[in-house]
């Protein structure tokens, strides 16, 4: 009788605990989401009623029109486009290339190998700030203002430490007797890497990605330091367009970035799956 009370008690006391685990995580995601609900209500609103107080959530009458005009007020598909193609070649070069980074620094033996990684992660203690200078400077003087080469190049020189530290450390939970087997079988380093460990590797690989997208597509202050034509704006700096001295248009701002926020949102859905694997397996070893 006392078992089965004692069993009871820690029943009642595991319910207690879930529930309230389960209301803290329900008013985080309030607190968390209820920015892009403004958002998508004010993208649906008349000017009068933006900032209406107290705040009109659901929009009487729903403008749908703040949709098409927000497109074509501005070249915004012109943006749309150039941010897409900074974005793609930023997921190529850093994917590729700090993978081979990551190949070496989890698979090679060289000489130097661990204090050259811990370089690289020191890398992550310099803030952008710090580089802005002397990166401006360089690219000036290999006259790549005005182009997306600034935006573009470095992610081919590994992208980031977080990157190779990322893709590192997943790598290193592939049973290095897979490389022993590859070799004997005729497979080069090179193999190796494309062959076994880039295979093996998509939820690493995906999460980097995700990462990546999220980053540039995102990214305000490097465009606005090396692009000069508004024809070769990203979404970023077509967003502030809305703005000028005395007045904004809050509801077509709204439409523009909710239209901005959904190629993010569909590669991060179609990629979660992926994504929490790489998080949950980085680290596991190393």
């Amino acid at each position: 009788m006392a078992i089965r009370s004692i069993s009871e008690s820690q029943s009642r006391s595991r319910v207690v605990r879930l529930t309230f685990i389960y209301l803290v995580l329900a008013v985080g995601m309030v607190i968390v989401i209820m920015p892009f609900l403004w958002m998508v209500s004010t993208s649906l609103k008349t000017p009068a009623s933006v900032f209406k107080i107290p705040t009109v959530w659901i929009p009487d009458p729903v403008v749908w029109a703040n949709y098409p005009d927000s497109m074509t007020i501005l070249p915004f598909w012109r943006y749309i486009l150039n941010t897409a193609q900074i974005t793609f070649l930023a997921v190529v070069g850093a994917t590729f290339s700090g993978s081979l980074a990551a190949f070496a620094f989890a698979r090679l033996r060289w000489r130097g190998r661990n204090f050259m990684f811990v370089l690289v992660l020191t890398t992550l203690m310099l803030p952008f700030q710090v580089i802005m200078i002397p990166q401006f400077i360089l690219f000036r003087s290999l006259q790549w203002l005005d182009t997306y080469l600034p935006l573009v190049v470095p992610a081919f020189f590994g992208g980031s430490a977080f990157n190779i530290f990322l893709l590192r450390q997943y790598f290193m939970t592939i049973s290095p007797e897979l490389d022993d087997a590859a070799i004997i079988d005729g497979c080069n380093r090179f193999g190796v890497y494309w062959r076994i460990i880039i295979p093996l590797s998509k939820a690493a690989l995906m999460t980097v990605v995700i990462f990546i997208v999220q980053n540039r597509w995102q990214s305000f202050l490097v465009p606005l330091i090396y692009l000069f034509d508004q024809k070769k704006y990203t979404l970023a700096l077509g967003l502030r367009l809305f703005q000028d001295q005395y007045t904004t248009d809050w509801e077509l701002m709204m439409a523009a970035a909710t239209v901005s926020m959904l190629p993010v949102l569909l590669v991060f859905y179609f990629g979660q799956r992926y994504f929490i694997q790489g998080v949950v397996f980085t680290g596991v070893k190393g």
